[in-house]
């Protein structure tokens, strides 16, 4: 801006702002924003201010009140002094009062906007000479395009850089840049400075992520300083490694505190804050990845995005877009490289910065039974710190609803929502937690046209708000609304990064069709050294590259893991209502669980109590056949309780990885599937008993308890232990469509191994093996019971007291058979632990 820019003064409540030109300002309820406004009429970001280039121009950004100029709503006008501005209602709304200020040269200090900036708006517009159309066969390709660039010799110097001034991404401090604090809190000795949401607090911080009292600075004698933490929820942070809950750490002169959203640093007495409001840049340097066997998948990658970006990620199948995005969330760390928010390391300081990093996988990260204000309810619980409070969640969550439109959907299940939609709503659970920079992995993909276009302008919106947006798509229409665009190659090299209007022309081709083609027809031709070798990578790319490649370095799994937002059992307690809920709300399954069992004991009911032979003394209406009932409880059973878990894993694996990346317990997660199916289990166990045994006459007296409870509680146990094979099942699949096959493979193996159709045991090898079937124990604890030994013809005639060992009629070979069967469940609940990390973020495996 030059020396012509008219000064404006803004006055609202007796406060007063000038306004500086260089930069935007957002007005609303978001105390992070510029002009906080507490009014309940105006929305949480509002409205913003800005210089046009001619005029000042306010622009409301879909409020929900409105702004208001003369008596009438408007989205964007121009203003200036004498104008003035009502926010959320036409009459009585806070006014806004704009006058110009008594001198005309107040901006002389900030006469010019950084001489990049015109560097880079004036090789935007240069004007671009198309190559021939058509490609040439790669050995004679040329090594960069035809093209009439002519770069000014000012273009050289780094254009990605924070608002602070110079520095970009190659040496500067380790906060922000040289970017101003945003405030200043003055430390004194013998002093105590407390941190938290709590208005009692010295210093408060307006953020969920932080608890009411969340950490406090100490003087000590000697007149240094320590950071304290005070059993934060989601912890307190020293250069980006988190401290002991309750621990304290003495700080020295460059280390960085992080609480939430904001960071702290102490310059002599004084403690400068700097508060994250989204507007962060973003950076990759030299990101490699090598698999086994020495395979590259990704190749050198570097590129780097200012603030409020929107960047697209295209390439062809086998171009590593997958693969980078995981380097990039730091879910799976290159080998080699960089990756930069903001000038801090997101590998190193991961168990920090993920609070204000957003994923949205391509598959949906939510239940699709639940209403979109039900799955946004739970999601914030499991994020938030525990000593929030129902009402701050309620008005987050209200607030992301009229940011995305999503309001007049709140009360629709997810699933009768349309593939746009339920897109937003994905969305939206990320923006609970207010990330900074947010990458989504194929947004659009089975959208229509429209709903395509939908999804990528609520992108743009979302980066125009002050955030920094990352999308992964094969989708090539709509790439023009984007800042930036990165092309990958076949084999995981960069291909083209910069303006997505450049791109076609530095291909040479008119169509991404004709790009992509190329690709595939040349796949060992050298796209990257071309890119390289280009003028467009001089001034998109050389800053970023110059930097060399360096070998990850990762902290201790320790630190690297982030602390748990909720205690244990907290989550535990949401978890199993939200998985109640989910099975609630599906009525289908609800019944097949009360059916099932039903017709499984009809069936035992059908067998004949008598199958010729003789009766046992006392008589009782089993005689020979009590083997085959029980067999076919047992079998029925077996499928009953597998069936209920074989796909809740697999079902809802990409909402796991992404919860657990968030901090989710997996023990917790693991719980409370077997506690709700555990419930659903026993009560199809005592279904399938009271229908199987209503008809029969049982022995008069058990071993320890009624022969019915004792028989009860055999076969409930074997359906629990069922059901933990069953989560065995649903945590090795790759698709829910491979839990069928094994399903019934489980239940047919049981038939086999129960001891009932054929003499197991004494058949070494095989009897061993049996030791391992749910089914031998549970057989043999119904065994116990009703001594099925003897009742039972036995298998050698000649020799009738061979009888089977687990089948001895005692108390206490029952209670053993019991025992192994539930240790084998318990078994398998290790083993599903186990198999739960191959689905979570490597940096959180222990």
């Amino acid at each position: 801006m030059g020396h012509g820019v008219p000064e404006l003064v803004l006055e609202l409540n007796g406060r007063t702002w000038t306004l500086d030109p260089s930069r935007s300002y957002t007005l609303g309820r978001d105390p992070q924003g510029d002009l906080v406004i507490d009014d309940a009429r105006v929305s949480w970001r509002h409205a913003s201010i800005s210089w046009g280039g001619r005029s000042w121009v306010i622009e409301d950004h879909g409020s929900t009140n409105g702004t208001y100029v003369q008596g009438q709503r408007i989205h964007q006008m121009e203003i200036g002094p004498g104008s003035a501005v009502h926010l959320g209602n036409a009459t009585d709304g806070p006014r806004l009062s704009l006058s110009g200020a008594a001198s005309a040269g107040a901006y002389s200090a900030q006469s010019a906007a950084p001489q990049q900036q015109a560097v880079k708006q004036q090789a935007a517009q240069a004007p671009v000479q198309p190559q021939q159309q058509g490609w040439q066969q790669p050995p004679q390709a040329p090594a960069q395009p035809q093209q009439g660039w002519q770069q000014p010799p000012q273009a050289q110097v780094p254009h990605q850089q924070g608002p602070g001034g110079a520095g970009g991404f190659a040496g500067a401090p380790p906060v922000y840049g040289d970017r101003s604090p945003t405030t200043f809190h003055q430390l004194a000795l013998g002093r105590v400075m407390r941190i938290g949401r709590a208005l009692e607090n010295e210093l408060v911080v307006s953020d969920l992520q932080v608890s009411r009292n969340h950490a406090e600075f100490v003087a000590t004698p000697d007149g240094r300083f320590e950071i304290r933490d005070l059993g934060s929820h989601n912890g307190t942070y020293v250069n980006g490694q988190p401290i002991a809950k309750n621990g304290t750490v003495l700080l020295g002169p460059n280390d960085i505190v992080g609480v939430g959203h904001s960071t702290f640093r102490l310059v002599g007495d004084r403690l400068e804050e700097f508060v994250d409001t989204g507007e962060v840049s973003f950076s990759a340097r030299h990101l490699t990845v090598t698999v086994e066997g020495g395979k590259q998948i990704l190749k050198d990658v570097s590129f780097g995005v200012p603030e409020k970006s929107l960047i697209a990620v295209i390439g062809p199948s086998g171009s590593g877009k997958s693969t980078l995005l995981k380097a990039l969330t730091g879910y799976r760390p290159a080998n080699e490289g960089d990756v930069l928010y903001d000038n801090r390391n997101l590998y190193k300081q991961f168990a920090e910065l993920r609070q204000r990093i957003g994923l949205v996988p391509q598959d949906d990260i939510l239940h699709k039974e639940l209403t979109v204000r039900k799955a946004l309810k739970y999601a914030a619980k499991l994020r938030f710190p525990g000593d929030t409070a129902e009402a701050e969640r309620e008005a987050r969550i209200d607030e992301v609803l009229r940011e995305l439109k999503l309001d007049i959907h709140k009360d629709k299940k997810v699933t009768s929502l349309s593939g746009g939609q339920r897109k937003r709503v994905s969305v939206a659970l990320e923006l609970l937690t207010k990330p900074s920079l947010i990458f989504l992995d194929e947004p659009t993909s089975g959208l229509d046209p429209g709903m395509d276009r939908d999804v990528m302008q609520l992108l743009r919106g979302l980066a125009d708000d002050g955030r920094t947006v990352l999308v992964v798509t094969h989708s090539v229409a709509e790439l023009a609304i984007c800042d930036k665009l990165l092309v990958m190659a076949p084999g995981g090299a960069v291909a083209y990064f910069g303006p997505p209007e450049e791109a076609l022309n530095f291909f040479g081709y008119s169509t991404w069709a004709d790009v992509f083609s190329a690709f595939e027809n040349y796949r060992d031709y050298d796209w990257a050294g071309r890119w390289r070798g280009s003028q467009h990578y001089q001034m998109y790319a050389a800053d970023i590259d110059a930097v060399a490649a360096q070998s990850v370095t990762m902290p201790p799994a320790q630190q690297m893991r982030p602390p748990k937002a909720q205690s244990w059992g907290s989550q535990l307690w949401t978890l199993i209502r939200r998985y109640s809920s989910v099975i609630a709300s599906d009525r289908g399954f609800l019944g097949l669980m009360v059916i099932l069992p039903a017709v499984l004991g009809v069936v035992s009911v059908v067998i004949p109590a008598d199958f010729g032979l003789a009766p046992p003394t006392p008589p009782s209406r089993f005689n020979g056949d009590a083997g085959t009932i029980m067999l076919i409880l047992a079998v029925g059973m077996c499928f009953s309780g597998a069936a209920n878990s074989v796909r809740e894993l697999i079902k809802e694996r990409v909402i796991y990885e992404r919860e657990r990346a968030t901090g989710l317990s997996r023990s917790a997660y693991l719980m409370s599937k077997v506690i709700v199916l555990g419930v659903i289990t026993a009560i199809q166990g005592v279904i399938i008993c009271g229908i199987g045994f209503a008809t029969r006459e049982l022995p008069e007296e058990g071993l320890i308890m009624p022969p019915a409870v004792e028989l009860c509680v055999t076969i409930t146990a074997l359906g629990f232990t069922s059901m933990m094979f069953g989560l065995v099942i649903s945590s090795l699949v790759k698709t829910a469509e491979k839990t069928m096959p094994l399903l019934v493979m489980f239940a047919i193996v049981q038939v086999v191994f129960t001891g009932i159709l054929f003499q197991v045991y004494g058949s070494p090898g095989l009897e061993q093996f049996a030791w391992l079937m749910p089914s031998r124990w549970a057989i043999a604890a119904a065994g116990a019971t009703l001594d099925l030994s003897h009742l039972m013809p036995p298998w050698d005639p000649k020799n009738p007291t061979n009888l089977d060992p687990l089948w001895e009629h005692t108390a206490g070979q029952w209670g053993m058979n019991i025992a192994i069967l539930l240790a084998i469940g318990i078994a398998c609940g290790f083993a599903v632990a186990r198999l739960l990390r191959r689905h979570e973020p490597e940096v959180m495996r222990k």
